[in-house]
């Protein structure tokens, strides 16, 4: 999935039946990321109900969006290639057609029967992409036009250590060490209403290269997935018990933790604190980009423009330089794929 998803939900993909009962009419994009450039088209005929359908899915295992033979996608089943998907959108028209009628169309299922329904078939499969929501929209209700905002996730892990088996393919391996200030005040000069020239991949098709970013903005969380070290659990034990020792005693009087958080933070990634078979973990940083629509490849050509301020490479001048320059060539070199997540498409939804 680049910053352009048009991934659309198959039948319910190309190495499963459909539903019973469930005859799937038309399918139509997910999310486009780019500035619409044409009216909706008209909706599915009465006789359909169409459905809103938000999906989650790991894009490691998918070739792209467009069917493909021998590979899976996301017509076939999902996006691009790599990026990943806490929650992306596509409308879909289903009849409910009698079996023993055929010709007859019985009233809609409910949103959480087909749900249920494509999930059975879906897991029965790689189990690498769910259905996570379902809501009846008006025939006339379109995924890709009435988005009003989409937010992207970029997940990126600092440290010269190799990624652990369960990060590999989800995030960013920067084994440099990051200043995440120099990163915000970067994202200062991101944000807002401006021509995104040098954050547009060369093929681009988007009319206009002006954009506005909503927000972006770099936070430091805990790498997962996580799990407490014997220095946390000690300390929590610790505090649960001073909390129970104190619940008599006015508030100047609780004791103070002998363990700092950055203490602790420290002993995660220094060899004195860690014994035989204990993975040192790296620091994750998560990018926000939230903005009505984006460029093709604009988020991770983003990211790699803020990895390269972290890593000092470049300054909060070159950004300025960069983004003037309006220049496709301009940007740094692009973020990995495998670090991008759509994280949410906002509707103003009944």
């Amino acid at each position: 999935m680049t910053e352009n998803p048009k991934h659309l939900l198959d039948s319910v993909s190309e190495s499963t039946r459909r539903p019973s009962k469930i005859a799937k009419t038309a399918a139509q994009n997910l999310s486009n990321d780019e500035e619409e450039q044409q009216e909706a088209p008209m909706g599915p005929s009465p006789r359909t109900q169409r459905y809103l359908v938000a999906i989650e899915y790991i894009g490691t295992r998918f070739s792209g969006s467009q069917q493909q033979p021998n590979f899976r996608t996301v017509v076939g089943v999902l996006e691009d290639a790599g990026v990943h998907a806490l929650s992306n959108v596509c409308h879909v028209d289903i009849q409910r057609i009698s079996k023993r009628k055929p010709a007859e169309v019985l009233p809609p299922h409910e949103p959480t029967v087909v749900r249920r329904a494509v999930n059975h078939f879906l897991q029965k499969n790689e189990g690498d992409i769910m259905v996570i929501d379902v809501q009846c929209v008006p025939a006339d209700f379109h995924a890709r036009f009435k988005a009003q905002e989409r937010t992207y996730f970029y997940r990126l892990l600092s440290g010269p250590e190799p990624l652990s088996t369960f990060e590999r393919d989800r995030a960013w391996h920067v084994p440099e060490e990051l200043d995440i200030l120099a990163m915000q005040e970067a994202c200062k000069v991101l944000v807002g209403h401006h021509d995104f020239s040098s954050f547009r991949a060369a093929g681009c098709q988007a009319k206009s290269p002006i954009r506005t970013l909503d927000e972006l903005n770099v936070s430091e969380v805990v790498s997962t997935p996580y799990f407490p070290s014997i220095v946390e659990r000690r300390q929590n034990n610790l505090t649960t018990e001073d909390l129970h020792a104190s619940s008599n005693k006015s508030e100047s009087d609780l004791p103070v933790s002998s363990i700092s958080i950055d203490d602790r933070a420290s002993g995660f990634n220094g060899e004195a604190s860690l014994g035989f078979g204990i993975r040192r973990r790296h620091r994750c940083f998560v990018v926000t980009a939230r903005a009505r629509s984006f460029l093709y490849h604009q988020v991770r050509l983003l990211v790699g423009l803020l990895k390269a301020v972290g890593t000092g490479t470049l300054t909060i001048s070159d950004v300025e330089r960069i983004l003037n320059a309006k220049s496709v060539t301009a940007a740094s070199p692009m973020a990995p794929a495998c670090g991008l997540y759509l994280g949410h498409v906002k509707y103003d939804l009944p």
